[in-house]
């Protein structure tokens, strides 16, 4: 059975530090523990004292002091390994922690997912190819020598980095390794960290290059692994969860988010924030528990990035390049049906296309798999349809020779709207106003990644209400946009009521119109 070494780097909060070494040792594990050595001297001795009578416990001999984004961080790393590789011989992974880092599965279940598998888990994307930097310097951190923090001595940073650049004092990648990049939070197998420690030891050129990389914890051991280790080996991703915001900060979790925690398929999360008291004493007490059945259903990160974007919400001023210098044409109307439920939708323009024969094209902004005829490719995926939404258009206008077209739109879509609306051509909207069971709202989380099968039932009734309120607020948002032909149709409201709306949306007689409105199950879930 695997037997963990943690390796735990820190530099404050002692009290909580002795508390995570306890409940980590409890269950049979041991644990290396780097405390900063800038951090205050009388915490590491309480640290020690603390745990002096602990055996699953070691300390690092030489602490480093470190700091963002130094090789210090690498060192204090190779340091805790070293001592663990010495002190726990039975150890079989070594796994990366922080002091904001826990437990969000129990030890059993954490032991039986590294024992199904023999890998190394550890994020390592192509340095150069992957989008993994997203902003900031990229190649720079490699070919410059970098000696000073950017944080703490930012002028100096600078002046070096771009003393270097202005002489041309580029350096060499070492020739063998091809370099890589990911998270600092892995989980590695002792035969690997016995390499890597062997490697340290006899490749000094491969050290002096990282000792002058810029935020070398990201490029290291993902390195190393890759240059040591059989691709089949290595699982390229990290088994801490952790999540970051739109300015590239960690999001932190409180006490509310426990049961969100435990249904993602990670062992750790990071970071749990100081003030979850509640939070900390649940995780803690899990890690230690038996026999504890986990529903994984790994929504978190759609969740929170629909959480955070509902307060982001924004027009853009100016048009695109593609759309100011095309139009679908001032003699041309292009009815657009706005429906938050999509089968309703398509039901009505399978039986507008029978009544009228008018060319229809449901949610092809929304479904990659809308049928579409062949044109040129500008069809081919959803980000090339929205790109291109003028010429996509005018070429459907075009391909079914006609000058009247109707497509469906979620009404999530403002902007496609009001660019549609903009256009010398007549646009034409037909909302369709349905009601929302929460078994609806239910399935429509899952469709979009918000939840998933095993979702906990308390999760699901913190999160309708506010699915409920995102959905109306996109209906309100288009209702105030102020669009002119903007007709509604309503389930509640009567077949005769809805046909006065759909013959003003389709300019057709009535009785065609009211054929329309009592197409059978036309609002049935």
């Amino acid at each position: 059975m695997a037997k963990i070494a943690y390796i735990l780097l820190c530099h404050k909060d002692p009290e909580a530090i002795v508390q995570q070494a306890q409940r980590l040792t409890a269950a049979g594990d041991v644990l290396a523990i780097h405390f900063d050595a800038r951090a205050d001297a009388e915490q590491y001795r309480s640290i020690r004292a603390a745990l002096a009578d602990n055996p699953n416990v070691t300390f690092v001999r030489r602490r480093v002091k470190c700091g963002w984004g130094e090789w210090s961080l690498v060192q204090a790393t190779l340091n805790a390994l070293e001592a663990a590789v010495e002190a726990f011989p039975r150890a079989t992974h070594f796994y990366m922690l922080s002091g904001d880092c826990m437990a969000i599965k129990t030890a059993e279940y954490a032991h039986r997912f590294l024992d199904a598998r023999d890998v190394d888990y550890i994020e390592s994307f192509d340095f150069f190819d992957s989008n993994w930097i997203k902003t900031g310097m990229k190649d720079d951190r490699l070919i410059y020598r970098h000696y000073f923090n950017e944080r703490t001595q930012k002028a100096l940073f600078y002046r070096a980095y771009r003393l270097q650049k202005r002489l041309g004092l580029t350096r060499p990648i070492p020739a063998d390794l091809q370099m890589q990049i990911g998270s600092q939070w892995w989980c590695l197998r002792r035969r690997t960290v016995e390499w890597i420690l062997d490697m340290t030891r006899k490749r000094r050129d491969i050290m002096r290059f990282f000792r002058t990389t810029w935020i070398p914890d990201e490029t290291f051991f993902q390195t190393l692994v890759r240059h040591l280790v059989p691709d089949d080996e290595i699982e390229t991703r990290t088994l801490t969860f952790l999540m970051f915001s739109d300015y590239g900060m960690p999001v932190t979790f409180y006490n509310d988010h426990y049961d969100l925690l435990l249904s993602q398929d990670f062992l750790f999360a990071r970071k749990i924030s100081p003030e979850a008291h509640e939070l900390k004493a649940r995780l803690g007490a899990l890690y230690a528990a038996t026999d504890v059945a986990f529903e994984l259903s790994n929504e978190g990160q759609n969740l929170y990035r629909f959480l955070a974007g509902r307060g982001r919400i924004g027009r853009r001023f100016g048009t695109r390049f593609w759309e100011a210098e095309s139009t679908l044409g001032r003699e041309r109307e292009l009815m657009i049906v706005i429906c938050k439920k999509w089968h309703v939708a398509k039901r009505l323009l399978a039986r507008i296309r029978q009544v009228t024969n008018l060319p229809a094209i449901e949610y092809l902004f929304n479904e990659e798999s809308t049928p579409l005829p062949d044109l040129g490719g500008i069809q081919g995926t959803l980000e090339k349809r929205t790109r291109h939404r003028r010429a996509l258009m005018r070429m459907l206008f075009e391909y079914y020779e006609t000058d009247r077209l109707i497509i469906c739109l979620d009404p999530a879509n403002l902007d496609l709207l009001q660019d549609f609306e903009s256009d010398r051509s007549v646009t034409r909207l037909l909302e369709i106003e349905c009601q929302f069971s929460d078994d609806f709202l239910i399935g429509h989380a899952r469709r979009v990644g918000l939840a998933g099968e095993r979702t906990s039932a308390a999760t699901l009734e913190r999160l309708l209400p506010t699915i409920r309120n995102d959905i109306a607020h996109e209906t309100d948002r288009v209702r105030d946009a102020g669009f002119s032909h903007h007709h509604r149709i309503r389930e509640t409201a009567s077949a005769a009521a809805n046909a006065e709306h759909i013959a003003a949306f389709l300019t057709v007689p009535p009785d065609t119109a009211l054929e329309l409105a009592k197409t059978e199950h036309l609002f049935a879930d």
